[in-house]
């Protein structure tokens, strides 16, 4: 049907109720990347399967990530009248003892992570209310990794269906449209937007209220939006996440901004290699013109606007507005100087408006719930909500909606429940490999635009990657540069050449051939590179280098000067043992060494041959008795050829 009128909206959203509160059981099973990635698609077949079998009458259907990634595969169930039941950690096995439950109105509650009774949609009218019960099951918000979290743009992730424009409207989708088309100017929506205090959350963190003020005053017979989804930092995945459990929000969000700066058509520019958010946002467009919200005319106005998707090839350059733009046009992604500015000049040379999309996600309830609303988030010129992908060495990995201001240590700790086996946290790298390395020391930082700048790192687009004493930051700031110098488009010769060669000393350095000039040389290029590239990929890259010789100087020296990796990771600065007193003489270790440098047969104590080991290892990892040591700049005592292992060992 085509929605023209607030009427036929609501007779939309009462559809869509009736799907997410039925008159039987309603069992959603997380499908997002992660889910799937966990088992969770064999647990839908698997479900789908048993209650057939069984004869139970429930509706079976299909959620995004609910932000937990390591408790997946995650199932939800709500029994008519009681509360939203989160399983978690479900596997296909478990599907026969669920389908048994359910049909005589039970749960598996020792398989239930949380419960919830009611939820705030932030864009419906009123919070939902699913129900009272379950006194043993915790509430959402009362665990540990959901107490400090406040969703707004995860506001409906996990819980409706990705692929159902009905449940969408259900919980109150495109009535910030209708707002906006029927009772606002494209004036007013620019000042909402602009009261709120929303900074792009794509990294830069610039006001976009006024990035739309400055579209919508340029001059031009046509103008475009874009949605910049070619989110490519390692680790960072929440861009991803939010197109695949929620892909209406960020149509929603590009209406509305289409409508503010006068633009008729829209890009959703996404990487390939996200094959799942392509094929819902397609699909939530198809839906979108079914029903009239995209297409001529949209609720009955003279404003008409279409959205077409266009795929990039992974290329993490494109990220950059300019070279976004070149790469849609068919050209090769590569930046160029500005001004002008896109507003100004952008696609087809004609001004464009672009932000990523937790920027697209956060306008509908901007514009539903006020810009004073969103304001009183946060902190001050720093407001709303920010969505992190919290991943390496830390317990709890997912996807985290915080209020900016947020500590590091709140996130980190509190949230991700700290490292992994109790090891010691050293840092976390915010920003991505253009973001900087922040010591442990610093985790008291509010995590927000400008406290980031301070500690020179930036926001990046959200990925925060944990690590412990087990991390060498020097290898770390190689990896991370390793990628920026595969990444660059090599327009301009600082980036291009100075990266390649600050790459050059920093593996002289795990090398173990390092020199204090070495350590100057590569400071100053740093600053230099930073300073003189054309786009913010060359202008960033240095971070993770210029970050950790500042808080982590001592590490480099340790390889310069003693030729020791504390971490024990640099190759060339390790060496492997095996420990006389631990070996059984299984020979498990020989046989899996790819260049044959352990010595020794049944029954007699291994010996690795130091000048055939390669550093790789698999002795270390096969070995069932933690007979092997992984040491730097030290040396244990081991038998000069192989002896028999003692009897009774």
């Amino acid at each position: 049907m085509k929605i023209k009128t607030l009427q036929d909206l609501e007779n939309v959203r009462k559809a869509g109720i009736k799907k997410l509160f039925p008159d039987k059981p309603r069992i959603a099973v997380g499908l997002a990347t992660c889910g799937i990635a966990a088992g969770g698609q064999d647990v839908y077949e698997a479900l789908e399967t048993a209650l057939k079998k069984k004869g139970v009458n429930a509706f079976l259907t299909k959620t995004g990530c609910f932000g937990i990634c390591n408790e997946e595969p995650l199932v939800n169930i709500a029994m008519p009248g009681k509360p939203l039941v989160i399983l978690h950690k479900v596997q296909k096995e478990d599907a026969e003892s669920i389908a048994e439950k359910v049909a005589k109105g039970k749960l598996p509650e020792e398989k239930a992570l949380c419960k919830i009774e009611e939820w705030d949609h932030i864009t419906s009218e009123k919070p939902f209310f699913y129900g009272k019960g379950y006194e043993n099951i915790p509430l959402w918000n009362e665990i540990p990794y959901f107490k400090p979290q406040k969703k707004v743009v995860l506001r409906d992730a996990g819980i409706i269906n990705p692929e159902d424009i009905e449940e969408y409207i259900a919980v109150g989708g495109y009535s910030a449209v209708y707002k906006a088309l029927t009772k606002m100017t494209p004036d007013e929506v620019v000042e909402e937007v602009k009261k709120s205090g929303l900074r792009g959350r794509g990294g830069a963190g610039f006001p976009t209220g006024l990035k739309w003020e400055f579209t919508k005053k340029e001059k031009s017979d046509v103008k475009y939006v874009i949605c910049n989804a070619d989110e490519g930092d390692p680790g960072a995945y929440m861009n991803r996440n939010e197109m695949e459990s929620d892909p209406h929000m960020v149509i929603e969000g590009m209406i509305i901004g289409a409508y503010a700066i006068g633009a008729s058509e829209g890009f959703i520019y996404v990487r390939a290699e996200y094959p799942l958010a392509i094929e819902r946002l397609k699909l939530a467009i198809k839906q979108a013109k079914e029903y009239g919200l995209l297409g001529e005319h949209i609720f009955g106005t003279e404003f008409s606007f279409d959205i077409r998707i266009a795929t990039g090839a992974g290329a993490f350059v494109c990220g950059e507005e300019t070279a976004l733009i070149a790469s849609i046009e068919g050209k090769p992604g590569r930046p160029r100087p500005r001004p002008p500015f896109p507003a100004q000049k952008g696609l087809w040379e004609k001004p464009t408006n672009i932000n990523n999309v937790e920027t697209w996600c956060n306008i509908a309830p901007i514009i539903k719930k006020g810009g004073e609303w969103f304001s009183r988030i946060g902190i001050e010129r720093n407001t709303g909500t920010k969505v992190f992908s919290l991943v390496g060495k830390v317990n709890k990995v997912g996807l985290v909606e915080v209020p900016l201001g947020t500590t590091i240590n709140e996130i980190v700790c509190h949230i991700g429940g700290c490292g992994i086996k109790s090891k010691e946290i050293k840092a976390v790298q915010t920003g991505g490999p253009s973001g900087g390395c922040i010591p442990r020391n610093l985790f008291d930082t509010p995590i927000d635009y400008d406290h980031l700048k301070e500690v020179g790192s930036i926001m990046g687009s959200g990925g925060l990657v944990v690590m412990d004493e087990d991390t060498c930051m020097v290898d770390t700031a190689k990896y991370f540069l390793s990628f920026t110098v595969d990444e660059s488009c090599g327009k301009c010769v600082p980036c291009r050449e100075g990266l390649k060669r600050m790459y050059d000393i920093l593996e002289k350095i795990t090398d173990g051939r390092g020199t204090e000039e070495d350590l100057g040389i590569l400071d100053e290029l740093a600053h230099t590179i930073k300073a003189t590239s054309l786009c913010g990929l060359g202008q960033t890259a240095p971070n993770p280098v210029i970050t950790t010789i500042k808080y982590f100087k001592d590490e480099y020296m340790e390889h310069i000067k003693n030729k020791v990796c504390p971490a024990r990771v640099c190759r060339a600065l390790i060496d492997y043992f095996i420990v006389p007193d631990k070996c059984k003489g299984c020979t498990i270790c020989a046989k899996n060494c790819p260049v044959g440098a352990i010595d020794g047969g049944p029954g007699l104590i291994h010996i690795i041959d130091q000048s055939k080991c390669i550093a790789c290892g698999t002795c270390m990892d096969v070995c069932p008795f933690d007979a092997v040591v992984k040491l730097s700049g030290e040396k244990i005592d081991t038998p000069d050829k192989p002896i028999p292992v003692k009897k009774g060992r």
